[in-house]
C-alpha cells in the first residue's frame, strides 16, 4: 500500500504555522484545527508550499516544562529543527513511512511531491488504513 493509498481517502487539509509565529498561536491553531501537528513553513518565503519542519503537541508540552506560563510567547523557530526536514512522497510505501517514523521517533510527516507541500500523513492514519486492510472496512473513530 502507497502513502497516495491513503491521501486519496483523506479529506485533503494541511495546516501550517510560519516560523515567527508564538508557541500559544500554534497550540491555538492545533486546537481549533482537532490536531496534534502542524507544518512549519519558512518565513521568508510567502510564495509556495516550502515546509521546513514539524511543530507538535511534544512541543508545547517541551516548552512549558522549560519556559512555564511565559511558553505561549515562545518563537516557534526557538523550538523546531530546521536541519533535516523528514518527509515522504505519496509513491513510498507506507511500510517505508512507518519505518522513518519508527526510527526518528515521530508520528507525522509531511507529504511532498514535486517540491510542493500536499499533506501530512500520521501514524493513526496509516494504522487505520492497516486495520481496513486486513478487516476489509474501515473502523469508527474512537
Amino acid at each position: 500500500m502507497l502513502v497516495g493509498d491513503i491521501l486519496r481517502k483523506k479529506t485533503p487539509r494541511v495546516v501550517t504555522v510560519r516560523m515567527n509565529e508564538t508557541v500559544g498561536i500554534a497550540a491555538k491553531l492545533m486546537r481549533a484545527n482537532n490536531i496534534s501537528a502542524l507544518v512549519v513553513k519558512d518565513v521568508v518565503r510567502s510564495e509556495g508550499n516550502t515546509a521546513v519542519g514539524m511543530f507538535t503537541e511534544r512541543d508545547v508540552v517541551r516548552a512549558v516544562a522549560e519556559h512555564g506560563a511565559n511558553a505561549v510567547n515562545i518563537k516557534v523557530s526557538q523550538l523546531v529543527s530546521v536541519q533535516q526536514l523528514i518527509s515522504c512522497t505519496s509513491t513510498d510505501t507506507i511500510e517505508h513511512v512507518r519505518h522513518l517514523m519508527n526510527r526518528n521517533h515521530i508520528r507525522h510527516l509531511p507529504v511532498i511531491d514535486d517540491y510542493s507541500l500536499v499533506s501530512v500523513i500520521s501514524m493513526r492514519d496509516i494504522a487505520a488504513a492497516m486495520d481496513e486492510a486486513i478487516n476489509g472496512k474501515p473502523q469508527a473513530a474512537a
